[in-house]
C-alpha cells in the first residue's frame, strides 16, 4: 500500500462525481483508493495485476498535480507513459520570480503550454507551482527541456524553435519505424 498526498482542493476532481472517477481509477489500475477528504491523504492498495497497480499512485499524483482524470489515465495505455513534475518554485528567487516564471511557462492566453503540448504530444498542465507532463520518455524530455530553457530566461522563439526541431525528430523516427509496411524484400 502506497500513501499519496494530494491538495484539497483536487480531492472532488479524484473522487468525481458520485464517486464515478474514484471507481473508474479503480478498475481501470486495478488499486482500491481509500480517501481522506480532511487531509488529503490517498492510500492506494493494489488488488489485481501489480503491474497496473504500480500506476495508481501516478494516476493519483497526477491528479493531484492539475490533471483531469481523462489525461492521468493515459498512463494506463501502455507500460512506457511516463508522469514527470518541474518545480518552478524551486527556479523562483522569490514570490513575484515565481509568478513571472510561471507567466512564461504559460504564455500569453496559455499558448506557450499548449505549443508544448501540440510540438511534443505530451499532455501539460501547470498547476500552483509545479508544470507536469504525461507522455512517452522522448515527450516528456522535450517538455522538461523546453520548461527549464524558459525557466533559465530562454526567449520564447528559441523555444519555440527548439520544440519544433523536437517535433520533426520524433516525427522523423516515426516515419523511419512504419518505411515500408508489407514491403517483403
Amino acid at each position: 500500500m502506497q500513501h499519496v498526498k494530494i491538495p484539497q482542493d483536487r480531492i472532488g476532481v479524484l473522487i468525481g462525481e458520485g464517486g464515478e472517477t474514484m471507481r473508474e481509477i479503480e478498475a481501470e489500475a486495478e488499486v482500491r483508493l481509500d480517501i481522506d477528504s480532511e487531509n488529503g491523504s490517498v492510500a492506494v492498495e493494489t488488488v489485481g495485476d501489480p503491474v497496473r497497480g504500480l500506476k495508481g499512485p501516478e494516476i493519483v499524483r497526477a491528479i493531484g498535480r492539475g490533471f483531469p482524470p481523462e489525461d492521468a489515465l493515459r498512463l494506463l495505455d501502455d507500460d512506457m507513459m511516463l508522469f514527470d513534475v518541474v518545480d518552478i518554485d524551486a527556479a523562483s528567487r522569490n514570490k513575484n520570480d515565481m509568478k513571472r516564471q510561471k507567466g512564461r511557462l504559460i504564455g500569453e492566453a496559455g499558448r506557450t503550454r499548449e505549443l508544448m503540448e501540440e510540438l511534443s504530444g505530451a499532455s501539460v498542465v501547470i498547476y500552483g507551482s509545479t508544470l507536469g507532463m504525461i507522455g512517452t520518455p522522448e515527450q516528456v524530455e522535450a517538455v522538461r527541456s523546453a520548461a527549464e530553457m524558459l525557466l533559465d530566461g530562454a526567449p520564447h522563439g528559441a523555444v519555440y524553435s527548439f520544440l519544433e526541431e523536437r517535433h520533426n525528430e520524433m516525427k522523423h523516427q516515426g516515419m523511419e519505424y512504419h518505411r515500408f509496411p508489407g514491403d517483403q524484400s
